[in-house]
C-alpha cells in the first residue's frame, strides 16, 4: 500500500511516499481503507515538532470504509463506513495511507448520506467543537436539537475549521450564535456556515455590537485566542458562562483578573483533544455523528468552509497550505470511494 511517512521532525520536505505492507488488526482494533484524509493544524505542529520514534505516518483525521477486524470487535462490520479521531496520537497510523489500523475507539460510524469528504473533516474540529460547547455550568453535556435553547454562544474566529463546527453544532442544538471575523470575506463564510450575528471586530466597538445583540451576556464562548481576546470575552460574559480556549493563536499567556471574575461565577476551560477522556471523546463521537447525519455538519464553499483537494504524493504541499492559514478545508484523496 501506499502511504506518506516521516522519521525525523521538520518542515514539510521531511514527509515521503513509501510503500509499506498492510498490517493486519489486532484485538480491539479495525483496518480501515482511508478514502479521505484531513489536515488540520496539529498535523504539521506534530511534524515540525515532534519526537517521532520510528516511521510515522501523519494526519489525525479521515474517512472510509473498514476492510478487516480485530479480536473481539463487534460494533463494527468488514464494510463499515466510518470517520476517525485521534488517528496518529501516540502511534504511527495516521490517515496519510491507503490503510490505518486504530484502536475501536478511534473511529466512528459515518453515517449513511453522509460523504467521505465530511467524514474527514469532523475529527479535530468538530470533537472541539463539541467540548467547547459542553462545559458550561447552564449548559448541556451532550448536544443534540434543543440542547442549547435560549443560550447565547460567541464564537471566536468563526471562519476557521473549529470556528465553522462550533457554529454549525451550535445553531443545530438550538443557540443564538454571534461570531467575530476578520473580514466581509470570512464574514460571508461564517454567514454560510449559519451564524446568526456576524460581527468584524476590525471596526467599531465590538464589546457594544455583542451587548447590543445579547444584553444579558453570552453563555459559552468559543476561543481560539484567549492572550488578544481575554477582556473583550470578560465584558461580554453573563454569569456563569464559560470560555472554552481551544488554541493559543495570538500568544501563549494570558491574564484573568479574580475578583470580576469570581464574582460572575465564570467557568474559563481550557480543551485539547488529545487529553480528552473517553467519556467526552465517546459522548462527542455519538453527537457529532448525529449532528452529520441531519445535515447540520456540511462542508463546501455553500456552507462556509471552501474545500483544497490534493493527491495522496501531494501531502506536504497540504501541509504547507495549513501551516500557510490557507481559509478552508484541506483534503487528501487517498483511495477511490
Amino acid at each position: 500500500m501506499r502511504a506518506i511517512v516521516y522519521s525525523q521532525a521538520g518542515d514539510s520536505g521531511v514527509l515521503e511516499l513509501v510503500e509499506r505492507e498492510k498490517v493486519e488488526p489486532g484485538p480491539g482494533e479495525v483496518r480501515v481503507r482511508i478514502v479521505v484524509s484531513g489536515v488540520n493544524p496539529t498535523d504539521w505542529k506534530s511534524r515540525a515538532n515532534g519526537s517521532p520514534d520510528g516511521e510515522v505516518s501523519p494526519n489525525q483525521d479521515g474517512a472510509g470504509v473498514i476492510d478487516a477486524i480485530g479480536e473481539g470487535v463487534t460494533d463494527f462490520a468488514v464494510g463499515d463506513r466510518v470517520w476517525t479521531l485521534l488517528s496518529a496520537y501516540q502511534r504511527s497510523s495516521g490517515t496519510a495511507q491507503e490503510f490505518a489500523v486504530l484502536p475501536v475507539e478511534r473511529v466512528a460510524a459515518l453515517p449513511d448520506g453522509v460523504s467521505f469528504d465530511v467524514g474527514a473533516s469532523l475529527g479535530v474540529p468538530a470533537v472541539t467543537a463539541h467540548r467547547a460547547l459542553t462545559t458550561s455550568e447552564d449548559g448541556p453535556s451532550r448536544l443534540h436539537p434543543g440542547a442549547l435553547d435560549g443560550l447565547t454562544v460567541l464564537v471566536a474566529g468563526g471562519a476557521g475549521a473549529v470556528g465553522h463546527a462550533a457554529i454549525q453544532l451550535a445553531v443545530w442544538a438550538g443557540a443564538t450564535v454571534i461570531t467575530t471575523v476578520s473580514s466581509a470575506d470570512k464574514a460571508a463564510l461564517a454567514t454560510a456556515a449559519g451564524a446568526h450575528h456576524v460581527i468584524d471586530y476590525t471596526s467599531g466597538d465590538t464589546a457594544e455590537q455583542i451587548r447590543d445583540i445579547a444584553p444579558d451576556g453570552v453563555n459559552i464562548v468559543v476561543e481560539v485566542s484567549a492572550a488578544v481576546n481575554i477582556d473583550l470575552d470578560l465584558a461580554v460574559v453573563a454569569p456563569r458562562a464559560s470560555i472554552a480556549v481551544y488554541a493559543d493563536n495570538g500568544g501563549n499567556e494570558v491574564t484573568i483578573p479574580i475578583r470580576s471574575t469570581f464574582s460572575l461565577n465564570l467557568r474559563v476551560q481550557f480543551l485539547l483533544l488529545y487529553t480528552l477522556g473517553q467519556r467526552a471523546l465517546d459522548a462527542a463521537k455519538l453527537d457529532v455523528s448525529a449532528a452529520a447525519a441531519a445535515g447540520a455538519l456540511e462542508v463546501g464553499a455553500a456552507t462556509g468552509l471552501p474545500l483544497h483537494r490534493f493527491a495522496l504524493d501531494q501531502t506536504a504541499a497540504a501541509h504547507d497550505a495549513v501551516e500557510a492559514a490557507i481559509v478552508g478545508k484541506v483534503l487528501i484523496d487517498v483511495t477511490q470511494p
